[in-house]
């Protein structure tokens, strides 16, 4: 599968907060209002400009700060398709693959805000098609796919009854 959007391009330690700030968290659980909110701290126009199915672009250490869910959560609410960084929170990555938001590892410092860019989940290869340079991240494992493809843990849990290591034709 392919899927193409234009990066939207932040640094390094993006924390949790910063992806959702936690003053609205309390404030609902409806996670289309939350993704309205995403990444306003650090860009108040963010959602504004942000096309569904774009990407979100980042350096080192993203998603540190506390565990929350909410972050992935909103990030694919508000039609983020990927989060490609150098590095994530261990935490944070977790919880996108479990939500059903593809986040992969690679160089991101190629990549500048506004390049348009094709994603092959299968193989893992990112082309900019702003620059014409292809990166490669690496496939993620099968049973991450295969959760990515459901949309998530609950719902691939729901169809397959629970975890498979690695399924046929994966």
């Amino acid at each position: 599968m392919v899927i193409k959007g234009k990066a939207h391009r932040f640094g390094d330690d993006v924390n949790t907060d910063y992806i959702i700030s936690g003053r609205y968290k309390f404030k609902t659980l409806d996670m289309n209002e939350l993704g309205r909110h995403v990444m306003e701290d650090l860009d108040p126009e963010f959602y504004e400009r942000l096309e569904k199915g774009d990407f979100l672009v980042a350096g080192k250490n993203f998603g540190c700060g506390s565990s929350r869910e909410q972050a992935p959560l909103a990030l694919k609410a508000a039609g983020v398709a990927c989060v490609l960084a150098e590095s994530f929170a261990r935490i944070y990555f977790r919880n996108s693959i479990n939500n059903g938001l593809h986040a992969l590892v690679c160089d991101t410092s190629g990549i500048a805000d506004g390049d348009q860019l094709e994603i092959d989940l299968e193989s893992g290869t990112i082309g900019d098609v702003t620059t014409g340079a292809e990166i490669d991240s690496g496939p993620l494992p099968g049973v991450m796919r295969g959760i990515l493809s459901e949309g998530g843990l609950v719902e691939y849990i729901k169809k397959y009854g629970g975890l498979v290591a690695e399924r046929e034709g994966e």
